[in-house]
């Protein structure tokens, strides 16, 4: 598996992981979870196939935003909405994994 894909699903896992750990919205609601340590030790088998800087990467940009990876459109960070410049416009076909440079989110092409 390429390395946006697998931090694509790290990024979903960390979704619901934090959906998850919020006990109390879903007790309002009448839902009982269980435990989430499945989803933990995905999440870190995920992570432990990765280059460790983009995990790092990964996680700093997961605690200062609640977001690590984001999209981009039309040459547009959707985390931050700067322009990137050319040089980061990926190659036809190419799935690789950028640093948008305003924000230090993890960017993917989607």
């Amino acid at each position: 598996m390429d390395a946006v894909k697998q931090m694509m699903q790290v990024h979903d896992l960390d979704v619901i992981l934090r959906e998850a750990n919020d006990r109390r919205a879903w007790g309002r609601l009448g839902f009982e979870l269980g435990a989430a340590e499945g989803l933990e030790q995905e999440r870190d088998r995920l992570l432990a196939g990765l280059d460790r800087r983009w995990t790092l990467l990964y996680d700093r940009g997961l605690r200062r935003y609640g977001r690590g990876l984001t999209p981009v459109r039309e040459r547009v960070c959707m985390g931050c909405f700067v322009r990137l410049p050319a040089s980061a416009v990926r190659a036809s076909g190419e799935a690789v994994l950028h640093l948008c440079e305003s924000c230090g989110r993890l960017l993917y092409w989607g």
